[in-house]
C-alpha cells in the first residue's frame, strides 16, 4: 500500500503542478519546449523460450514453453513526449547509473540542441545527482561555482541540486514528481505498454536481439502514437 502523504497539502500541490504541465505541454510544444515524462526500467530479461510456442488451433489456445533459457538483462532509459505521444531517444544499456542517466539527458538534447525541455521525473539520486548539475550547467554556459559534493554550494546536497535543477531559469529544467507518485508519470503507462505488447510474450535468444525488438517497437509505436488523454487535475481521489 501507498503511504500517506507527511505533509498532504504539500503533496496536493506538488500533483496539481504536475498536471497543470500536463495540460500546458500542447502548448509548450509549440513555443519549442519538449515536455519529457522520464524514466527507466531495470532488469528487462532477455529470455528465451526453451522451446517454440504452439499456435491456436480450433479449440486449443495458444500454448507456452514454460521453460527458459536466460541470456542477461538490459536496462530502458526513455522519454514520453506529452505532447506527441511519442518515445524519443531512448538509451538501452547494461546498467543504470548516474553517469547512465547524465548520458541519456545529454543523448536527448543533442537531438535538438535548439530547443527547451522540462524533464518529469521522480526523485531517483540518480535524478539530482552531481553529474546531471554538471551536464545542465555545461550546456547552459553556467559560470558560477557549483561547490563541492557533500560540502558547499549547488553540490553540496540533494536538495541544493534538485533546486538548481528544477530552477524555472534554467533552459533545461527537472520537474520532481511528489514521492510515491510512480502514478503520475506518464513514462510509467508506456512502459506498461511495453510489457503487454512485447515483452510478456516474446522470446529473445540474446541481449542485443532484446536491444533490437525494443527499438523496433519503439519505432513501430511511434509511427502510430497519440498522446495520452490525462484528465486528472489533481483533485481528490475517491477512496
Amino acid at each position: 500500500m501507498t503511504p500517506a502523504p507527511a505533509d498532504p497539502a504539500q503533496f496536493a500541490d506538488q500533483v496539481a503542478a504536475v498536471c497543470a504541465v500536463y495540460a500546458a505541454a500542447p502548448v509548450l510544444e509549440t513555443l519549442g519546449i519538449h515536455v519529457l515524462s522520464t524514466d527507466a526500467m531495470t532488469g528487462i530479461q532477455a529470455l528465451e523460450r526453451a522451446a517454440p510456442t504452439l499456435p491456436m488451433q480450433p479449440g486449443q489456445v495458444e500454448r507456452r514453453e514454460f521453460e527458459y533459457v536466460r541470456h542477461g538483462t538490459r536496462s530502458l532509459i526513455a522519454n514520453f513526449q506529452v505532447a506527441t505521444g511519442q518515445v524519443i531517444a531512448p538509451s538501452l544499456g547494461p546498467t543504470r547509473t548516474e553517469a547512465d542517466f547524465a548520458a541519456h539527458i545529454a543523448q536527448t538534447v543533442a537531438a535538438d540542441p535548439a530547443a527547451n525541455y522540462l524533464f518529469l521525473v521522480d526523485n531517483l539520486n540518480t535524478h539530482q545527482s552531481e553529474s546531471l548539475v554538471r551536464l545542465v550547467a555545461e550546456w547552459e554556459g553556467y559560470s558560477g561555482d557549483l561547490g563541492v559534493k557533500g560540502e558547499s554550494g549547488i553540490l553540496a546536497s540533494m536538495a541544493s541540486r534538485a533546486a538548481f535543477l528544477s530552477d524555472p531559469a534554467r533552459w533545461i529544467q527537472f520537474v520532481s514528481l511528489p514521492k510515491h507518485a510512480s502514478w503520475l508519470n506518464q513514462i510509467e503507462l508506456w512502459f506498461s505498454i511495453l510489457v503487454r505488447r512485447l515483452l510478456k510474450r516474446a522470446s529473445f535468444t540474446s541481449t542485443e536481439d532484446l536491444r533490437e525488438r525494443i527499438l523496433a517497437f519503439i519505432a513501430y509505436f511511434n509511427r502510430h502514437a497519440k498522446p495520452f488523454r490525462w484528465t486528472y487535475t489533481g483533485r481528490h481521489l475517491r477512496a
